[in-house]
């Protein structure tokens, strides 16, 4: 029995964390097995790498040692946790994947397209079966980051915003090459609005789970 792999994708503020809760529920309401994740991490190794990648005192850190350190926390994530579930016929939920490297790393950091080949590798060739990606501009992503009450930037919310100019257009090149995969939702609007939105998705996506 085959499971689901779906990710969810966006620029800094544009209300992952919010929406994956409201998916989370949806999802559980409709009796899927649901295994929730994330990167960087997901497991003791990889979490362990995260901390490493976004420490804001690790100023030093090359664009290739930070997509070399992603790649390897991805590694460990899919051959502990991702691959398990799916085989075992659940749901795998997780905020960000490759998608996001190639976005940050490849895009922002200008690696281009090693991002891709490096994370081939690290994944087996692993890709998502759907992703949701929340598009919100990245000057109202990261104005939202700025409000949020006791927040501590991390390494790469830090960044100038020609960085986060940059993610966002690798984004956007990856919703013109994959819209099969990559269902681009407006998540400029209310939590609910936005919601709604990956609730029709999802109903058109996870019908057939239901009927197993």
């Amino acid at each position: 029995m085959t499971g689901y792999f779906i990710t969810v994708e966006g620029s800094d503020g544009s209300g992952k964390s919010t929406q994956l809760q409201n998916m989370i529920a949806y999802l559980q309401q409709r009796g899927l097995d649901v295994v929730v994740t994330r990167e960087p991490g997901g497991t003791p190794v990889a979490e362990a790498i995260r901390a490493l990648i976004l420490d804001p005192s690790h100023t030093a850190m090359t664009a290739e040692t930070e997509m070399l350190l992603y790649a390897a926390s991805r590694a460990q994530h899919v051959a502990e946790k991702i691959l398990p579930a799916k085989q075992a016929g659940k749901v795998v939920l997780s905020d960000r994947f490759v998608d996001s490297s190639i976005a940050y790393q490849g895009y922002g950091r200008g690696l281009g397209d090693m991002v891709a080949w490096v994370n081939d590798i690290a994944t087996g060739g692993l890709r998502p079966d759907l992703t949701i990606f929340l598009d919100v501009p990245p000057e109202i992503g990261m104005a939202r980051k700025q409000r949020e009450v006791q927040h501590q930037m991390d390494r790469l919310e830090q960044e100038e915003m020609a960085f986060h100019q940059a993610v966002y257009a690798g984004y956007l090149a990856l919703c013109k090459a994959e819209p099969e995969r990559i269902c681009r939702v407006d998540a400029t609007g209310t939590a609910e609005e936005v919601f709604e939105q990956i609730q029709k998705t999802l109903d058109a996506h996870l019908g057939f789970l239901e009927k197993r």
